[in-house]
């Protein structure tokens, strides 16, 4: 497998059909992380994490033993690993989206693992069951693989952002339903009621994952050409969407609410990581500045050596 650079070349009209056959299959798996954890503020105990080959649901309890489910793009397969010792391997490939939900539901019961599943997708504009979706689905191993590589870049600066924060944050994690990998601050104060409106999910869904004032900001592989970093704030204060954020090729997207910065600005950068950390920290400013957000939630740069302090 070549090498894939740390901010890879991504566009999005090239694996359009990946990304959605795994925005599917995490869909899946994460139905399944829902199912067996209790609820977490905001739904936090629903999403996946980037790790060292891709994407996995970390440890998840069934009776009283675990299972954690992971997306390996060096593999290229869905490892069930059970804490007994037992595991099951779905190789990742084209096929339809119906093929791959029975080979997991069937690994699942193999496990011992019985659990309901609702099989229908959400946080999209069409839906069709998994066990119904007979649909070709495409699959392309390196495009797969670039895009986890984007991640764990992506991961490593947003992790660096949410650092910067003393006040309440969510940690760096992947939204299945949208397919965005995220990190969101609070501001300790309540929001109003969220509208709702979002395809195929229920409004209660909204009302609980913004149910308090906040600053999210993320990396989804879509919005631009190969895809946009965003940052958005809800309740959305006001003067919020005409602040000038003074970065070239950031701009707000009216229809999408958010601020957005291209990734391929990003990855032709001479400095991605810089150029990131700053769009994340100026909306933040803004969202914070214009919401009226208390003072003192964030410190300065972060001692990045472990030998500048004391252990």
């Amino acid at each position: 497998m070549t090498v894939a650079p740390p901010w890879p070349a991504l566009p999005v009209s090239e694996w359009q059909g990946t990304r959605d056959t795994l925005q599917l299959w995490t869909q899946m798996v994460g139905k399944l992380r829902l199912a067996l954890t209790p609820l977490v503020n905001h739904w936090w105990n629903v999403p996946l994490y980037v790790d060292s080959r891709g994407l996995t649901t970390s440890l998840m309890p069934v009776g009283s033993a675990g299972l954690e489910a992971r997306f390996d793009f060096f593999t290229h397969e869905l490892v069930l690993l059970h804490t007994d010792g037992q595991e099951r391997r779905l190789p990742l490939h084209s096929g339809t989206i119906a093929r791959f939900y029975a080979s997991f539901t069937e690994a699942l019961s193999e496990l011992g693992v019985e659990v309901d599943l609702d099989p229908v997708p959400v946080e999209l504009a069409e839906v069709i069951a998994f066990d119904l979706d007979t649909r070709p689905a495409e699959y392309d191993p390196d495009a797969a693989h670039r895009f986890w590589v984007s991640l764990v870049s992506a991961s490593r600066v947003l992790h660096r952002f949410r650092a910067q924060f003393t006040g309440k944050a969510s940690p760096v994690h992947f939204f299945w339903g949208a397919f965005d990998l995220a990190t969101t601050r609070f501001s300790g104060r309540p929001a109003p009621l969220h509208p709702g409106g979002v395809p195929n999910c229920p409004d209660w869904v909204m009302h609980e994952a913004y149910d308090a004032e906040l600053s999210s900001a993320g990396y989804w592989p879509g919005g631009a050409a190969e895809g946009a970093f965003y940052a958005y704030a809800y309740p959305e204060p006001v003067g919020f969407r005409e602040r000038d954020l003074g970065i070239d090729g950031a701009y707000y997207d009216r229809e999408l609410g958010e601020f957005l910065l291209p990734y391929e600005r990003v990855r032709t950068a001479p400095d991605p990581d810089a150029l990131l950390l700053r769009f994340l920290e100026a909306t933040y400013d803004v969202a914070a500045v214009a919401g009226d957000w208390p003072a003192g939630l964030t410190r300065g740069t972060l001692v990045e050596a472990s030998g500048d302090r004391a252990v």
